[in-house]
């Protein structure tokens, strides 16, 4: 789907973001800089002025069974909320959920694992349990026809659909992501991106020393490799 870029609104939005994440960045520190910026990246994509043509409603979850990549302090921020928000036994049915899919996925290619229907181990009686710390990924998922979403679920190697976009909500999400991305990766801290259930499970595997690694601006995930990811909405010079 091809789509006009607002190339003002963008360079607008990127530098506000990147000048007040770098600053709870140094202020806070980076998962709640985080939760900061996941806050006006929800009530930028809201006022967005195709917002209201999106067909995402509760009760739609096609997407909860595709692949979803993440970032370290993403992970960080997910456990965190798990741990704060959800019972024992919701955290229990996660983590196992979250060990089962990670022997699945661990060792496929990416060509491959894009195309395998992994249900999300957040993903219970149809609702998101970690909405409001739900990766930026799936914040950036956006459909205007819900039809589209159920083909990619129904039909998972079929490259060719091309599910309906809002062009404004779409360049807006993506700019907000790649802004503080680069105010993260500036700071030092590891920003590369891992596949969701892996890097969790990675992480779970010793909770503490995967926030002291990120912390201190050491790769998280032990032997787990992250990939890098070129920013869609930013110069080399922003």
């Amino acid at each position: 789907m091809e789509i006009e870029i607002d190339f003002d609104a963008v360079e607008k939005l990127t530098s506000q973001e990147y000048a007040q994440a770098s600053a709870e960045l140094a202020e806070a520190g980076p998962v709640a800089a985080l939760r900061l910026s996941l806050v006006r990246h929800d009530e930028r994509l809201a006022k967005a002025a195709d917002a209201p043509r999106l067909a995402c409603k509760a009760g739609c979850y096609w997407c909860c069974y595709f692949s979803v990549d993440v970032r370290a302090v993403e992970v960080l921020n997910i456990l965190s909320h798990v741990e704060r928000e959800l019972p024992a036994a919701e955290q229990a049915r996660i983590y196992g959920e979250i060990a089962a899919n990670s022997v699945l996925l661990k060792n496929l290619p990416e060509s491959e694992r894009v195309q395998r229907n992994i249900k999300c181990p957040f993903l219970n009686a149809g609702r998101c349990t970690i909405y409001a710390a739900r990766p930026q990924t799936c914040r950036n998922y956006h459909a205007t026809n819900a039809a589209g979403c159920e083909q990619s679920f129904r039909e998972p190697e079929n490259e060719d659909i091309d599910p309906d976009f809002a062009p404004l909500v779409y360049q807006t999400g993506g700019a907000h992501v790649d802004a503080f991305a680069a105010a993260v990766g500036h700071a030092g801290y590891d920003v590369k991106a891992y596949e969701l259930n892996t890097a969790l499970a990675a992480a779970l595997a010793n909770p503490g020393e995967a926030r002291k690694l990120f912390e201190t601006k050491k790769p998280p995930f032990g032997d787990l490799a992250g990939v890098d990811v070129p920013s869609e909405w930013l110069t080399e010079t922003d």
